[in-house]
């Protein structure tokens, strides 16, 4: 049987949900699957790359891979990697090549436009949403890389991605959280020392640079920035990427923030509510050299609370599988759910 790869057109969208909604129906992916309107609007524009696997000129498999077209400081095209999304093949073509002629494809396609690395992660620009197993259909608006009980794994270590990263997805069903009373003891013990944990507001103290600067993450920076900015003018944040379901905010969100003589020193937030019922925010951060005081037990269940409030159903998040936050997520009571590895390829 002979292999050709040729570019996704519009025209093959609705074979490929067939594609996908046959691979989620037989217990294959955990993807929640995508309608045709999904995949016209998600897998064409800048950035945006996707094959057809052929065989003997029947289409047999697909693949999609983005790029990113914004950048944090210190991010570049060059330096930052072509995301692969998935690889599908439909099942009675199974085995003959396809699936493996549609990686090697997306591998070329990395240097040729100018990347070093293919990388299957949370940080793909294209989010795909997948459903939390054993949560009654509660899903997750982001895969944090390839699901490591899936035959996806499997397949894309044996055609040349490694491992980089292992992630583990938590998840809580809201209606079962209940504040622990020790945990006021750690408010008060913050409090000593002059730390305040709540709701931000305006005035509260807004330098958050060497916190940031000291973990390293500009993502935050960045969603420190636009969501106090918001907070001065009124609008909300204005970045589609901060946005749950593509979904622009009312105004303001909420941002939950530990506070030392007008310098912020731990959040997380915002809090938000996507269309699912899913208590949505982009991470919790505490700086290290404030760590060991319990800021982010205290945080952590006070977002917990804020969802409640909210009305949010359930949350979920996935973490490093040896990141000891893990414990102040299941003190709260997540459980995990699911495990992920972040994979790469490197061009030579």
């Amino acid at each position: 049987m002979a292999i050709s790869i040729r570019p996704f057109e519009k025209t093959d969208a609705a074979w490929a949900a067939g594609v996908m909604q046959r691979c989620f129906d037989a217990g294959e992916i955990l993807y929640k699957p995508l309608s045709a309107d999904d995949m016209l609007s998600r897998f064409f524009g800048d950035g945006r790359y996707a094959f057809v696997a052929e065989a003997d000129g029947v289409p047999a498999g697909f693949a999609q891979a983005s790029a990113l077209t914004s950048f944090l400081p210190g991010q570049t095209h060059e330096n930052t990697p072509l995301f692969l999304t998935l690889v599908l093949v439909d099942a009675p073509y199974r085995n003959q090549g396809a699936g493996t002629a549609l990686v090697e494809r997306m591998k070329q396609l990395t240097t040729e436009i100018g990347k070093k690395r293919l990388s299957v992660s949370g940080s793909n620009p294209l989010h795909l949403e997948w459903f939390i197993p054993g949560a009654n259909g509660h899903d997750h608006n982001n895969a944090p890389g390839v699901h490591e009980d899936g035959a996806g794994y499997a397949f894309l270590m044996g055609r040349g991605l490694r491992d980089y990263h292992h992630e583990v997805a938590m998840y809580i069903d809201l209606s079962t959280y209940q504040w622990n009373p020790e945990l006021d003891e750690h408010v008060k013990a913050l409090e000593a020392e002059g730390i305040t944990t709540g709701v931000w507001q305006v005035g509260m103290g807004e330098e958050f640079d060497g916190m940031c600067d000291r973990v390293g993450s500009e993502y935050w920076r960045n969603v420190l920035k636009k969501e106090i900015a918001a907070w001065h003018t009124g609008e909300p944040n204005d970045d589609p990427e901060h946005w749950p379901d593509g979904r622009r905010p009312e105004g303001p969100r909420p941002i939950l923030t530990a506070v030392k003589d007008g310098k912020i020193i731990g959040f997380t937030g915002p809090v938000d509510k996507q269309k699912s019922g899913r208590g949505w925010f982009t991470g919790i951060c505490t700086d290290p050299e404030w760590g060991g005081r319990g800021i982010a037990t205290v945080l952590f269940n006070r977002l917990m609370q804020a969802f409640v409030e909210e009305g949010a159903a359930f949350t979920s998040l996935f973490t490093g599988t040896e990141n000891h936050a893990q414990k102040v997520y299941l003190r709260a009571g997540l459980r995990p759910a699911a495990k992920w590895a972040i994979m790469i390829w490197d061009a030579e």
